[in-house]
């Protein structure tokens, strides 16, 4: 029955390209194969886009802009509240799709339906919230007017690991503002992207808003768009590598640009913490989503009195994870999404054992079938492994000692990166001081998860520009236009 029911959600997916309200195929006719990351297999191909879609997806985008900006605010929002509910109807069909095409547990991706399903039913409400102001120039001769409109066609590109969230995050906002997308999901994982722009289309979303483009080679499809005058605007999450050169495509017609790129979360524990509170937030923020995640806890800062028992507790409750394939409910861990990602965390690992790191617990792959590594907690990591200063993207767990407060706040923000850092600690003075002087855009604060739809996430430094989500997310779809009345 379980195999009946995995055919049954795969087959049901749309496989061609969304084009204009069409779902078509390449000319090339050439099509992308998506594995099973348990088993390495072949589950389904789909459509492999290349520059001529492209174009003719921003050609559509185009075309319905006009009267899309035109549509209601209203209207718009009842669009997204009907996806919503769409969604919430089918979180078990969704929830299988995603652990068949990206590992993460089954109970991992029922999760990430529930929390990529707000983002719609935030940005409905926020639809009909886009104002202008009125008010007398100061000099009393005049008066101020501003308005707020569309951007305009956007190209937003998402990432392999939240293959439906990290799609309404963009989604929803754009529909919201009145803007008209091109939207090209990961390779990886495109089968969620579909999924979902089956259902707005059966929410009711025009022909022409939202075409989606699945690509086997996401630059060399989408390059042209860059030089399109009528793109205006680029929204990506991913890796600060493609992002910096997303900005230099970017800058050469000075495109309005979002960007969500990578982290090396410091998790800090101070001694006067609540070591059980520390260590199922922990978990919870090294594991989630197999550690594949931006957000995912990347290095332990943990006080020297409290680092020994914190390291074998740690270790102790991540070792009791069950791994396995994701569609099984008891499975805690599942596998990488693919080879490349797992051998780049056993690279990190086996750096920081030959500079002198300990395994607690893991350390190694696991042998069989699927891209599976071990979760792994390592003690007595130098300063010098690479596994501190390069993202992770796995379930690796390094642990660090440190004397003071000030010694904590410097190991925490030495890095190039600043998306989310998280600490514990009972002392409230303490909390705020050390919250005020980490270079993140978001913190933890006893807390081992922070991504919500009605709280702006983004990061300083280079984890990225712009933010997505809360009151703040709608504003980067939205330009302001100022108008000088003389009365």
């Amino acid at each position: 029955m379980a195999a009946t029911a995995e055919r049954s959600v795969v087959e049901a997916v749309p496989r061609r390209l969304l084009i204009g309200g069409d779902w078509v195929d390449p000319t090339s006719g050439a099509t992308l194969p998506v594995e099973d990351p348990s088993t390495g297999e072949t589950i389904v191909e789909v459509a492999d886009a290349g520059p001529e879609e492209a174009r003719q997806a921003l050609a559509a985008a185009a075309d319905a802009q006009e009267s899309w900006a035109a549509t209601p605010a209203r209207e718009r929002g009842e669009i997204l509240r009907r996806a919503f509910e769409l969604i919430t109807s089918r979180v078990d069909d969704l929830a299988l799709l995603m652990t068949l095409e990206m590992g993460k547990p089954i109970s991992h991706s029922r999760a990430e339906v529930a929390y990529g399903a707000e983002f719609f039913r935030w940005f409905s409400e926020e639809a009909v919230r886009v104002a202008g102001r009125y008010l007398p120039a100061p000099d009393g001769r005049g008066r101020i007017l501003t308005m707020r409109q569309p951007v305009g066609p956007c190209l937003l590109v998402t990432p392999w690991n939240f293959p439906m969230a990290m799609g309404t995050r963009k989604i929803g906002p754009a529909v919201a503002a009145g803007c008209t997308m091109v939207i090209k999901p990961a390779g990886l994982t495109p089968l969620s992207m579909l999924e979902l722009a089956r259902i707005l289309t059966e929410a009711g979303l025009p022909p022409g808003v939202l075409n989606v483009l699945t690509t086997s080679s996401s630059g060399s499809a989408t390059a042209p768009l860059f030089d399109d005058p009528r793109l205006r605007k680029v929204s990506f999450t991913g890796s600060t590598e493609v992002g910096r050169k997303l900005l230099e495509q970017a800058a050469g017609r000075v495109l309005r640009v979002s960007m969500e790129l990578g982290g090396n979360a410091p998790f800090i524990v101070f001694e006067d913490a609540d070591l059980d509170a520390a260590v199922e937030g922990a978990v919870v923020a090294k594991m989630r989503n197999v550690g594949e995640a931006c957000t995912a806890a990347n290095r332990f800062h943990v006080a020297a009195p409290v680092a020994a028992e914190f390291t074998e507790r740690l270790a102790a409750r991540i070792g009791a994870m069950k791994v396995g394939r994701g569609t099984d409910e008891s499975v805690e861990v599942g596998p990488l999404v693919d080879e490349a990602t797992r051998s780049k965390v056993e690279e990190l690992v086996d750096d920081a054992r030959a500079r002198g790191a300990r395994p607690v617990v893991g350390g190694t792959r696991s042998d069989g079938r699927g891209y599976f590594f071990q979760p792994t907690v390592l003690a007595d990591v130098p300063p010098d492994a690479r596994l501190l200063r390069e993202e992770i993207f796995g379930p690796v767990a390094p642990v660090v000692p440190f004397e003071g407060e000030d010694q904590a706040v410097a190991a925490a923000n030495d890095t190039e990166f600043g998306l989310v850092a998280y600490v514990y600690t009972r002392d409230l003075r303490r909390a705020f001081r050390v919250v005020e002087r980490l270079e993140s855009g978001m913190v933890g604060l006893n807390r081992g998860m922070v991504s919500n739809p009605a709280a702006p996430f983004g990061g300083v430094k280079q984890s990225g520009l712009g933010r997505e989500g809360g009151f703040e997310g709608i504003d980067e779809y939205l330009e302001t236009k100022y108008v000088a009345i003389d009365l």
